[in-house]
């Protein structure tokens, strides 16, 4: 299983409809929380996310609608009992912040936080990484430091097709050989090669995270044919002054950024207050790329459904 669920996908304030940034990216069960918007425990409680598959926290950036919920979030799994690491990933300045938030509260966390400044790597470098699993640093261009993330399958191994061999008359023994791309001779002395019995692998799946930032084409180096990508969206495109004042993009932005990274299918998020009805940003992102879809809280996104 690879996924990504929507916990917030408003801008700098919540409404009625959104709740600051956040979402959930889950593979093989484990969870990996990606931004922490106030009110995101009570989206994890909401849509029965299981803090005790929580591996991993990255935090994008330091402003408030990406971050102001997860002092009460890592003080929350102390009180359930956590008792095993948790690495986060933030900028630096974060573990000041919580350092003071946790003298001044009185709070101590009873298991390991593991605190890794983004600051440490390079754009694009594995800051992340599972026997099946990497995530890469992603620059992003906003007002202060801020990085996206893109997570990413490794390699997978062709697959071995059993009905092919027996119809080859191969024993049960040679099935690891061959799997490992080891060629065999039979008894009767008949040469068999892996590829007469193993199919292609299916591409790795990807899923990117682009919080706040700019338009800027320099992205693509980093993103390219991802096959899901989330980009914000804060305004329409006839608000495109206010987006680069502002260090945003517009809609119409992020469906550019998809169409020439060649990502197989977008997300818009990170909307602004002021609009009530997003089914305007949403057309505008399909006129130019058509694959696209809105983050709404709650939704969840099959990364294999886009491949």
């Amino acid at each position: 299983m690879f996924q990504v669920q929507i916990l917030g996908a408003s801008a700098a304030i919540p409404t009625n409809q959104h709740l600051p940034s956040a979402q959930v990216v889950t593979y093989h069960d484990r969870h990996h929380l990606v931004d922490c918007g106030e009110g995101t425990q009570m989206q994890l409680l909401k849509y029965r996310v299981k803090l005790s598959r929580l591996d991993a926290i990255f935090i994008s950036h330091l402003h408030g609608d990406h971050v102001l919920g997860l002092p009460g979030l890592l003080t929350s799994m102390s009180l359930y009992g956590r008792n095993f690491p948790l690495k986060l990933y933030a900028p630096s300045a974060l573990k000041e912040v919580l350092d003071l938030i946790f003298k001044q509260t009185q709070s101590y966390l009873v298991y390991d936080l593991e605190f890794i400044p983004m600051e440490d790597f390079a754009p694009g470098e594995v800051i992340y990484e599972t026997p099946r699993l990497q995530v890469t640093s992603v620059p992003l261009n906003h007002r202060i430091f801020c990085r996206g993330f893109r997570f990413s399958e490794h390699s997978k191994r062709p697959k071995f097709d059993f009905y092919k061999a027996k119809a080859l008359n191969i024993p049960n023994s040679y099935f690891g050989l061959l799997k490992q791309g080891v060629s065999i001779t039979l008894e009767d002395g008949t040469e068999i090669h892996p590829d007469m019995v193993l199919h292609p692998p299916d591409s790795p799946l990807s899923y990117a995270y682009c919080s706040d930032t700019r338009f800027q084409e320099s992205l693509v180096d980093y993103i390219k044919d991802t096959t899901l990508l989330y980009h914000e969206a804060t305004f329409m495109h006839d608000m495109l002054v206010r987006a680069q004042e502002t260090c945003h993009s517009t809609s119409h932005e992020a469906a550019q950024m998809a169409k020439i990274a060649q990502v197989k299918h977008l997300l818009l998020g990170h909307y602004s207050a002021r609009y009530k009805n997003l089914t305007p940003l949403l057309e505008e992102a399909q006129a130019v790329f058509p694959h696209t879809e809105l983050a709404i809280e709650g939704s969840i996104f099959k990364i294999k459904d886009y491949a």
